[in-house]
Formats: structure tokens, sequence, C-alpha cells
């Protein structure tokens, strides 16, 4: 593995900066008491990210950056910015175009005790590093009998963005999520974002942290504990963005804003939909999603990946063996189209849902096949 990214990235400086860091670190990082924001000042979900990455990087001396353009350039979607200057080319490395080799030293770095954050541009671009992910980071653990952790994060900018084309456009939350020792987060809000993140970096198994480019400059309330250093979410755990009666909407990352959207006009007709967002693909929290639809007895699934095997199909199997009885409808599933990302804005419109394609299911889940005016 190593001897692979030894001949991408040469012999040079970099290689050395890299290769020192495979030393184990001295220290133990203890896991600070989790919370739950309650209020509000707001942030953006890039200074929830970059906020996150620094208190970690102060707080433990075993993390440490690494991908395209995260010191100098400060990132590509400056995520990093200031970590370079803080921390040092020792813990902020930037690397050539080569994510086999980064992501493969990456992994070998949590095999030696340090716990590597490791950006991908896009995630179309993991694809290029998908053996050291997959064979090197989520199944180690296994096949050691427990004798090696394996303590990295993959994160960057996932799903479609906006004029990007086929290849840079996919969603790999149920790419991912398929497989047995990675565990796979999707922040919505700056407090997904920084709690998520602290808890990622925290873990002692492979995380793969899947955000989004369009909401990278959304901002979103919290309140002061979300901004405290010890504060972290816990994996696993999904979190109701708004309570309702009628009808379960199920979303991550974009997609949850967009349910709110739905939400809102749907209330508006009478129809009180509760909007779950998952925050975590892999674990799902199954249990949250069933006690919600033994409530409302409808379920909207809503993600913008592909609809063949994906995220909204495995939480549609999980209510069918655990709350089949409670339904009163059958499950509404809205998907990205089933072909490759459209170039043309008018088409890619119509590839990813819309906030008008979520009033339509609910309206369909409620049988209302036209909106009612709201009951007094």
């Amino acid at each position: 593995m190593l001897g692979a990214a030894r001949r991408q990235l040469g012999s040079g400086p970099m290689l050395g900066q890299v290769l020192r860091r495979l030393r184990p670190a001295a220290g133990a990082f203890t896991e600070a008491a989790r919370g739950y924001s309650s209020a509000a000042k707001e942030i953006t979900v890039r200074d929830a990210l970059n906020s996150a990455l620094d208190e970690e990087m102060s707080a433990d001396p075993s993390v440490f950056l690494m991908g395209e353009e995260v010191g100098e350039y400060q990132g590509a979607y400056k995520i990093t910015k200031g970590l370079l200057d803080k921390y040092g080319p020792d813990r902020v490395l930037d690397t050539p175009i080569t994510e086999a080799g980064f992501t493969g030293i990456g992994v070998g770095a949590a095999y030696q005790g340090l716990r590597p954050v490791i950006e991908f541009m896009t995630f179309n671009f993991s694809m290029q590093a998908i053996d050291h992910i997959i064979n090197s980071a989520a199944k180690s653990n296994y096949m050691s009998a427990g004798q090696i952790n394996v303590p990295i994060v993959f994160r960057g900018p996932n799903g479609a963005a906006a004029g990007v084309g086929a290849q840079h456009s996919q969603c790999y939350a149920a790419w991912f999520a398929h497989v047995p020792g990675l565990k796979v987060l999707a922040p919505y809000s700056s407090e997904d974002a920084r709690g998520l993140l602290k808890a990622a970096i925290r873990d002692p198994d492979p995380v793969v942290f899947l955000e989004n480019e369009l909401l990278y400059g959304e901002s979103f309330p919290v309140s002061d504990e979300v901004l405290d250093s010890s504060f972290a979410l816990p994996i696993g755990k999904a979190k109701i963005e708004r309570e309702g009666k009628d009808v379960t909407i199920t979303a991550f990352s974009k997609m949850v804003g967009y349910a709110l959207q739905a939400a809102e006009i749907l209330s508006k007709e009478g129809i009180s939909a509760e909007v779950i967002n998952l925050r975590s693909i892999r674990p799902l929290d199954r249990a949250a999603i069933n006690a919600s639809v033994r409530k409302t007895n409808r379920l909207v699934t809503l993600e913008e990946g592909f609809p063949q095997h994906g995220v909204g199909a495995e939480i549609c199997m999980s209510v069918v063996e655990e709350s089949f009885e409670y339904l009163d409808a059958p499950i509404e599933r809205i998907a990205g189209a089933d072909v490759p990302m459209p170039y043309a804005a008018n088409l890619e419109r119509l590839a990813v849902p819309q906030i008008e394609d979520i009033v339509r299911a609910a309206r369909r889940a409620c049988y209302r096949a036209l909106p009612m005016a709201a009951s007094a």
C-alpha cells in the first residue's frame, strides 16, 4: 500500500512529511459528553466544519488533515481555512492529484494509531481510492479479530451541485452504506456538521462523512452548547426536525431542507408532516423511523441518489418488516432519476427531487388528490 503511494508521490519533501506522521502519536483523547442543541445564534455549515476540525486538532495531536489543496489554498471550499498556518505542514498536508496514494497513506497512518482526516475534493473522486476505503479501512478490524482499529475520516462534498455533469454529481450514500465496517454520516445543518464531524474524528472506526457543496454557505441557528468544544452528536441517531401526525418524511443532507419546505406547504392544506433528518445512514436509526411511522401511519422517503438499491429502499424494507400493520397507505419513495446526471440546467432540475415532488407524494399518501383548505 505504502509502496504504491511512494511510487505516486515520489521521493520529495511531500512524502517525507507524510511518512513522518506514521509514528504513533503520544497521548489519548477522551471523548467528551455529547449533547443536543437547544437555541440560537447563526453560523454557516462551512464555519461549523472548520471549527470542528480546528478544535479536534487542538485537542488531539494525532489528528491530521490530508488532501488536495487543503493547505496553501485553504481548501477548495475553504473548509480548512487557517489550519495550515495554525498547525503547520506536518499536520495539514497538501497532496498531488492522487487519491489512491494519499488515501492509502491515511489508512496506514490510522493503523499506527493516528487519526487522519482525508478530504476528497468531491466524493466522485473517491472512486480512485475505493479499494483502500473498503478493503483496507472497512474490513481490517474484523479481519484482525479486533486487533486493528482504523480511526480515519473520509470527508468532502457529495451529491449534485450545479452544472457539473454526470461524473461530478453522484450521491454515494447508498454505495458506502452497503459496506459493513464503515459508518456513513450525512449532515444537514450547522449543528449536524459540527457535532457529527467531531464524533467522526473521535470514533475508533472508519467514517465516511458526506457533505453537500450547496449547503456550505447556508447559515443555521446553533446554541452555546453546540459551540462548546466538548459538543458531539451520537452516531446512529436521527433527529425529528419537525413533528407531525399525518405523514412521516425521511431525508438526509440537502433534502432535509426541501422536506421542511414541503411540510410548510402541506401544513396550509391541513396535512401535518413529521420530518426526520436521518443524519446517520449507517448505522440507520430504524427505531426512530418506525416509531414515527407507527404514529403517522404513512411514509415518504426522500433522497437525491439513484432509486435502485437506495437509502429509501432500505428504509421502506425496514418499515415493511417492523411496522407493516401500522401503514394506512402505500409507501412513497422519492429519489433522483435513474439516469446519469444531465448537464443542461433544465434537465438537471428534472433529474433531482424538487419540493413539489414531495408535496405531491405526501398528498397521495394522505389520499389528497387535490389541495384541501386547512381545517380550523
